[in-house]
């Protein structure tokens, strides 16, 4: 299957003990992806293909975003320290039961943001964080107007470790954090491709 039938659920960390467990972390609100026997699917290497692994068992760190897990053939350090940074994932078919006004983090980055108030599409849903409420990272598409990146003549800088050392400094683009609560984001529209926010005077400065 390609790469776009699947939903990562986490990256791998590190190895745990001596008998092939391995930590990983995650940002899924699903602990049952990594406590419930089943099949799931194994990212070794990026641009690689998925490819089905059995999840044996796995159990929660309190407190923290991290399972400790068990995978079928994994059965020592050297085995799953060559798992490092490696993703694990599930189908997208294979998703939890959601509750009204429940949504997977999937289904939320790329959804395009309408303030309510005017109109105006600010931005694209780009990344999801988690800190008591949920936070949402809009790239804003009204953009500072973008300065070029300045290049000293590297024939006036008379030390060859300073011309090694020179980097050309990218700038970033603007983002906005935004809470994702009802009274500030009070539409959803998976069909459609958007949500709409009320935003409170002085949360954001549009311009």
């Amino acid at each position: 299957m390609e790469i776009q039938n699947f939903i990562e659920i986490g990256t791998i960390v590190a190895p745990q003990g001596l008998q092939g467990e391995l930590k990983i972390t995650t940002d899924s609100d699903f602990p049952e992806r990594f406590e419930t026997p089943g099949n799931r699917w194994l990212q070794i290497q990026p641009q690689q293909q998925p490819q089905p692994i059995e999840l044996l068992k796995g159990k929660q760190i309190p407190g923290k975003n991290v399972f400790i897990i068990k995978l079928a053939g994994i059965n020592d350090r050297n085995q799953a320290e060559s798992l490092r940074g490696s993703k694990l994932f599930v189908e997208k078919g294979d998703r939890p039961y959601l509750d009204e006004e429940e949504y997977h983090v999937a289904d939320l980055v790329n959804l395009q943001v309408y303030n309510q108030q005017t109109g105006e599409n600010i931005g694209i849903v780009t990344n999801i964080f988690t800190a008591g409420n949920d936070i949402l990272e809009v790239t804003l598409h009204r953009q500072p107007e973008l300065q070029p990146d300045i290049i000293p003549d590297l024939d006036k800088i008379s030390r060859v470790s300073k011309k090694r050392k020179f980097k050309v400094k990218k700038q970033k683009l603007i983002t906005v954090l935004i809470p994702f609560v009802r009274d500030i984001v009070p539409v959803v529209d998976l069909k459609k491709g958007i949500m709409e926010i009320n935003p409170p005077e002085g949360l954001f400065d549009l311009e």
